[in-house]
């Protein structure tokens, strides 16, 4: 990854649709995306809603060969990446390119702890009187187990 065509953006308190669709735009255009503090970017309507429209997904299966698929992600950095897939033409070549040049990390690497992070202002999630759930807490619920807490 070259440094200088790097968009750095961190997640922290962003609604994760806002801020895929940039981070898409982005890597449509050629640019390396890396989002940073996946866990703490927001998800909004009521929680309880949120949750149970996560859990039925992982009821979707096929009957024949469920080796084949749908795979659904529990980690907050794969399920911030699959949300931001779905805004790229996906099946395409570009779309596939796309993809490649997006990165998603739990937390902030030591390779990026000092460089410029991108904060998109109309992404945050400013009135707190609406309803959300973080990535982290979306996670814990549908059985994902942080590193961490053991």
């Amino acid at each position: 990854m070259s440094t200088e065509s790097v968009k750095i953006y961190d997640a922290e308190n962003m609604v994760v649709g806002r801020l895929g669709t940039k981070a898409a735009k982005a890597a449509l255009l050629g640019e390396n995306v890396v989002i940073v503090n996946a866990e703490k970017a927001i998800i909004t309507g009521k929680r309880r809603t949120v949750i149970e429209s996560f859990k039925e997904k992982f009821n979707i299966r096929t009957s024949y060969n469920p080796k084949r698929g749908p795979f659904h992600e529990r980690r907050p950095d794969k399920m911030v990446r699959k949300m931001i897939r779905g805004m790229l033409p996906w099946p395409t070549p570009r779309g596939k390119a796309a993809f490649k040049r997006i990165k998603v990390y739990i937390g902030v690497p030591e390779k990026y702890a000092d460089s410029e992070k991108i904060v998109l202002e109309g992404a945050r999630y400013t009135s707190m009187k609406q309803k959300y759930i973080t990535v982290a807490d979306l996670s814990h619920e549908l059985g994902w187990r942080s590193p961490e807490v053991k």
